[in-house]
């Protein structure tokens, strides 16, 4: 029953020729649509051509700087007077004030008339008074006053030699020899710095040197001693001088 509906082999083409000729001819229609629009660029959109080669636009300008503030010119005044100087003037003024004197009067002679004259003192002597400002003659202007000399200043405190100041010694006290000393026959100076009184008296006793067992005795005694005063410019002053204290074995 079937059997008209199927085709029999025989009757099918085998031929390359056709199949060569087909796909060739696919190729050149393709070549075709795509040259066509390379060679007539006029018909393509004038707005897409338009944006790719328009360049973009420049970026807008920076905005302009602020104005400036005005600047204010302040005008000084000229002053004729600075710090008590003239100055010349910078410009020359439009109007010049004329000063106009006003006539003197005759000159006065010397002898004057009867009468006076204007500007003279009412009862006034002609030629002026002696000491007087007009006329007069200026006296001499008086003599400086003399100063007494000053008198020097006297010192409160000098410093004397020792030597010097033993020749005013009134009152001497002999120092007793410490037992001890003696004994170890220990024997020497004791040498002190004092400063004698405007009395006489001993104010003050440093020692210098000495022997530790021979500078009590030395001391005792000579806190006892009385000099005459010394005297400078007739006043008495304190002295600075040396006080030397002998210790000897034999005494």
């Amino acid at each position: 029953m079937f059997e008209q509906s199927f085709v029999d082999g025989t009757g099918k083409t085998h031929k390359s020729w056709t199949v060569v000729l087909s796909f060739t001819g696919q190729i050149l229609i393709v070549i075709v649509l795509v040259l066509i629009p390379l060679i007539y660029t006029d018909v393509l959109p004038k707005a897409s051509l338009t944006t790719f080669l328009t360049a973009p636009p420049p970026p807008p300008p920076p905005p302009p700087p602020p104005p400036a503030a005005p600047v204010k010119i302040v005008k000084v005044a000229p002053r004729q007077f600075d710090a008590g100087r003239l100055t010349a003037p910078k410009t020359i003024p439009k109007d010049i004030a004329v000063i106009k004197e006003e006539d003197l009067p005759p000159a006065m002679s010397s002898g004057g008339v009867v009468g006076g004259v204007p500007g003279g003192v009412p009862g006034g002597t002609a030629g002026g008074v002696i000491g007087g400002i007009i006329g007069g003659i200026p006296s001499a202007a008086p003599p400086p006053p003399v100063k007494a000399p000053e008198k020097p200043k006297t010192p409160d405190r000098i410093r004397v030699g020792g030597n010097v100041q033993a020749a005013n010694l009134i009152k001497k006290q002999v120092p007793v020899y410490p037992p001890l000393a003696k004994q170890a026959r220990i024997s020497g100076q004791v040498r002190f710095t004092a400063i004698i009184g405007k009395d006489g008296t001993i104010q003050n006793l440093q020692l210098i040197s000495g022997h530790p067992l021979l500078v009590a005795a030395a001391q005792d005694a000579v806190k006892q001693w009385i000099y005459k005063p010394t005297l400078l410019n007739g006043e008495p002053v304190e002295v600075i001088t040396q006080i030397d204290v002998n210790f000897s074995l034999s005494q």
